[in-house]
This record gives structure tokens, C-alpha cells and sequence, in this order.
């Protein structure tokens, strides 16, 4: 019986400081690297931007879902107001738009929050329990105390021995390779 031989998913540098791993996201940007990735224990401030990473897909799934909710909300009041059930309530006209405000806007923020959950899930791809980066030597420390930055294997610019030897001129405490 032949065992299966693991294929490389890509490099991943170690780093001990957020400072360290924004210079190194940088430099590999500049170097032409664009399927990278940063896993970080907090928030570091101008990564995104130094990998390049730009995906408005949330947001316009938040908006969409704000719009949805804000139509759906004041037409289920029209409808029940003007067309299903009027009533002459003091005189007020059927279609009171002032009165109809206030669940127009829960509504608008009611789906646009579902929008924003669920959307981040979805385009997370979560729950996730396994990505190949987890294989990585130390990798539990990316959520205590250090900075990894890695570089797929996918990417157009990816040659190993070549791509190593960028990683070590970044300075990390440790390189290495990730299998999938």
C-alpha cells in the first residue's frame, strides 16, 4: 500500500513583532507575492492594507440587507394600514408615513445585522475547524504572542526554494513549510 504524499500548501515566517510583520507584508507585496496571508493575535493596524487585501462583499451584503428590511418593513405597514385593514383612526390619513418611521428603521437595522453575521460567515467560509495552515510548526503561538505571515503556494510568484529564501531575508524567528 502507497502512502499518500502531502502536497505544499505554502511558507509561513514566524515574527515576534507586529512591527516586524507589517515590514515583511509590505516587502512581500513589493516583491510581487499576492496570495498571502497574516495571522496575528490582535488587530495590526495597516496589515490588510500592506497584503493588499480588499474584499467589499460584506458591506454591500450589509447595505442590501439594510435596503431589504427597510422596504420589507414599511410595505408590511402599507399593506396592513392602507390595504388590508384601514382604519380612520382621529382622522389621520390611512398612509401616515411619520408613523410608519420608526419600524422602518428597526427593520433596516434587524437585517442589516442578520446581513453582517451571517454574510461574514458565509464569506469566511466558517465554521472552519481545519485549514492547512494549522500544520505549521508553532502555530498555536499566532494566538498568544507571535506574527505569521504566509505565502501560498498558489500564488503566481511562488517558486520554494526562491520564495524561502525571501522569507529569510525578512529577518523571522522561523520558516517553514506548510503541507495541506
Amino acid at each position: 500500500m502507497r502512502k499518500k504524499t502531502a502536497s505544499l500548501y505554502g511558507l509561513v515566517a514566524e515574527f515576534k513583532d507586529p512591527d516586524d510583520i507589517l515590514r515583511a507584508a509590505k516587502r512581500a507585496h513589493e516583491a510581487g507575492y499576492r496570495r498571502m496571508d497574516a495571522y496575528t493575535p490582535f488587530p495590526v493596524h495597516g496589515l490588510d492594507e500592506a497584503i493588499a487585501f480588499e474584499d467589499n462583499r460584506v458591506p454591500w451584503t450589509i447595505f442590501l440587507c439594510g435596503l431589504l428590511g427597510a422596504a420589507g418593513g414599511y410595505l408590511l405597514q402599507y399593506y396592513v394600514s392602507v390595504l388590508d385593514f384601514p382604519i380612520n383612526s382621529g382622522g389621520r390619513p390611512y398612509h401616515s408615513w411619520p408613523a410608519f418611521i420608526p419600524v422602518t428603521f428597526e427593520c433596516t437595522i434587524l437585517l442589516a445585522s442578520f446581513g453582517a453575521f451571517f454574510g461574514m460567515l458565509a464569506y469566511n467560509g466558517l465554521p472552519k475547524p481545519y485549514h492547512p495552515v494549522f500544520n505549521a510548526p508553532r502555530f498555536e503561538l499566532a494566538s498568544q504572542d507571535r506574527f505569521f505571515l504566509c505565502i501560498e503556494a498558489a500564488d503566481p510568484k511562488f517558486d520554494r526554494e526562491e520564495t524561502e529564501r525571501f522569507l529569510e531575508s525578512l529577518n523571522p524567528q522561523l520558516v517553514s513549510a506548510v503541507e495541506e
